[in-house]
Parts: structure tokens; sequence; C-alpha cells
């Protein structure tokens, strides 16, 4: 059985900054290369951090909050993009980074995977952003709804509530997926005023997720900074609404065991355990839910794997009009 060493971070970004986001990021795989780790999985939108005014109050409110977000938010085939591809490489990390994608005027919930050897093995975007992220973010299409094939096995990743969303989870499942990424922004907000957002429930979807897909989880959770609230809590009822900390990250196995000892939710750091993919054999023996316990001749998933076309002026359009 080959054991390998994963973690899941649990820290606070350098909100509205791209650069000093990336070094962060940069400290945190170098610190994770130094414990000797193999698969390392930041939260949602981590850069240059999760835009938590979309849910303190009205759209025009936050409208000057838009143009930095955009203008911090990450580039494919950057400066930046490429200086998070040199730390994985350099410490041999297999690094899945949650970003804010700009991608020419529109933004995008992405998850970037880096190979232990810095190319990128795989770019998501977020199916459906939640709520009031619409606002803000563009959708994905089911082009990058794939588990990655990796020297550490099956990888596949989603973004916070995509994990209620149960064809998504199933079209992942259906992949043979062995270690799932599941990033999530903070459960700071509405603390003790909207349950279905705090940890206690979406905890419990990533623990489930492991024990439906009998695979292992880690849940990768950001921590709010006081620096956060100061930069977007403008009256005392915003700094009720948003609190410091809400950092929970949680690795779990195919069992939906617990593998490592949680972190206070105020505490930066990483949440490192061992796995054994030899331990998904076990789990499935009971309940695989894409094999001896499905029923694919009464239930079955319709996936549509196609990019969404983007509408291209044509020449001869002009030359029409």
């Amino acid at each position: 059985m080959t054991t390998i060493k994963v973690a899941a971070v649990q820290a606070a970004p350098a909100f509205l900054d791209l650069a000093a986001c990336v070094t962060k990021a940069i400290a945190l795989i170098d610190e994770a290369g130094r414990q000797g780790v193999q698969l390392l999985a930041f939260p949602e939108t981590w850069i240059p951090g999760y835009p938590f005014w979309m849910w303190l109050d009205s759209p025009a409110w936050g409208m000057p909050f838009v143009g930095r977000y955009h203008q911090h938010s990450i580039v494919a085939g950057g400066a930046q993009d490429q200086a998070i591809a040199a730390a994985a490489r350099r410490n041999g990390v297999m690094v899945s980074m949650g970003v804010s994608e700009r991608d020419g005027g529109s933004l995008y919930m992405g998850q970037w995977l880096y190979g232990a050897d810095g190319e990128v093995l795989a770019r998501r975007r977020k199916l459906k952003p939640t709520h009031v992220e619409r606002t803000l973010f563009g959708e994905g299409d089911g082009s990058d709804l794939l588990v990655t094939d990796t020297p550490l096995g099956r990888v596949g990743a989603l973004c916070c509530w995509e994990h209620l969303q149960p064809l998504t989870k199933y079209a992942l499942y259906a992949q043979h997926e062995q270690i799932h990424i599941a990033a999530w922004p903070s459960f700071s907000l509405y603390v003790g005023a909207a349950y279905a957002l705090g940890p206690e429930v979406n905890t419990a979807a990533s623990q489930l997720y492991a024990a439906e897909g009998q695979c292992f989880v880690l849940a990768a959770c950001a921590v709010v900074s006081p620096d956060m609230v100061e930069a977007m809590c403008d009256t005392p009822t915003k700094r009720e609404l948003l609190k410091v900390g809400g950092g929970h990250a949680r690795i779990f196995g195919p069992d939906g065991a617990p593998l490592a000892t949680p972190l206070a939710p105020d505490v930066e750091g990483l949440l490192v355990a061992d796995i054994n993919l030899e331990m998904i054999t076990y789990a499935k023996s009971a309940a695989d839910p894409v094999g001896h316990y499905s029923r694919p001749d009464v239930l079955r998933l319709m996936f549509n794997p196609q990019a969404t076309p983007r509408v291209v002026p044509l020449e001869s359009d002009f030359e029409s009009s």
C-alpha cells in the first residue's frame, strides 16, 4: 500500500492584492514542501480572496469593490500563474489553487491543478455560481467537469455549494475519482442566522461526499482576517454579519472518517494527513454508486461535456451587412 501525504490550506488571503496573495500562496507551498506534502489544496477564490461584500449589501453598494477585484484577479498564463507553477515544481508538490480567473471582461470561479513538475494539469470553472455570486462571476461548462489522471491518483475538484448538486457530484463519481478537492471560502458569514451557510452543514457536505463517492476529500477552507472585515464592513451591522475566523478545513477518508485534527477556526496553517488509495477498495466493496450499487436501467446521468461556444463575429457577417 502506497501512502500519500496531502494537505488542505486553512488561511486568510491577502485580500484584493494579487501580488501579495501569490507571495503568500508560494510561502504555503514552500511549507508544504518542507513537510513532504505531495498534494496541497487551496480554498475557493483564495486569489484574490472571496468577495464577501456581495452578501453584505446591495449590488450598487458593492460596485466600488468590483474594479479592484477585477484588476487583482489572476490571468491564465500570466506572470502570477507561472510563479505558482514554479513553486509547485521547486517543491515537487501538486497544487490545486482556488482563483478568481480574469478572462477578458469576465470573471470565473476557478480551480487550477498544477502537477509536481509545474505543468498545468487542469483548469476548471465553477459550473453555477451560487446566489449573489452570479452578480460577479460567469459560469463554467461541462468541458472541465473532469477527473484528471495524475501520478498520485485520479483527482477531481468542486467549489463550495457544488457539493450540494447531486448530478454534478455523480459526474465526478462516474469518472472513478479517488482524491477530491473541496474548495470552501470561510464559514464566518451570517453566523447564527443562516444555518445552511455555516460549518455544520458544509463540513457535512464534504464528509458525505467522501462516503458517497468512496474517495478521499481535502476540504480547504479560508479564514476571514481582521483586514478583510475592516475592508468590507463599514457599519456595525455588517461587522455582525461577517466575523473574523471561519476556517474549518478538513480531510476525510473514503468511509467518511476524519483523518486530521482540525485547526481552531481563526488559526492559519496546513491540515496534513497520510492517505492510502487502497482503502478505497474496501469502501467500494460496500457501496459503489457507479458500479455494483447502481441501477443504470432505472436511473442514469445525461452529461454534456462539450465546451460552450463563444460568439465570434466572422468577416462574412460584416460583408453581408
